[in-house]
């Protein structure tokens, strides 16, 4: 029995990457810098900030304009050298 193909992506495209760590403005900022060094002028009207329902911690969701794997993997091994970084999706 062979395994389904995974569903390819087309880039350039639109990508989501949602950050979940501290509230804390260092946090916030980290988000930022990595998104601005990995994918320059990103829309940040596509940005959304949730807190957790005690305000413990928020995810931060950033949708940029990917352009390969490359730029996804740099992005992701780049927001976890944050100790406030908990998750990354």
């Amino acid at each position: 029995m062979t395994e389904p193909e995974v569903p390819r992506i087309e880039f350039p495209c639109d990508y989501p990457i949602k950050v979940m760590g501290e509230t804390c403005e260092e946090f916030r900022e980290h988000v930022f810098t990595v998104m601005e060094r990995h994918a320059p002028g990103f829309d940040q009207t596509k940005v959304n900030i949730r807190d957790s329902r005690k305000g413990t911690y928020q995810s931060v969701t950033v949708t940029i304009t990917a352009t390969g794997k490359d730029q996804l993997e740099a992005i992701f091994i780049d927001l976890k050298t944050s100790s406030r970084v908990r998750m990354v999706l």
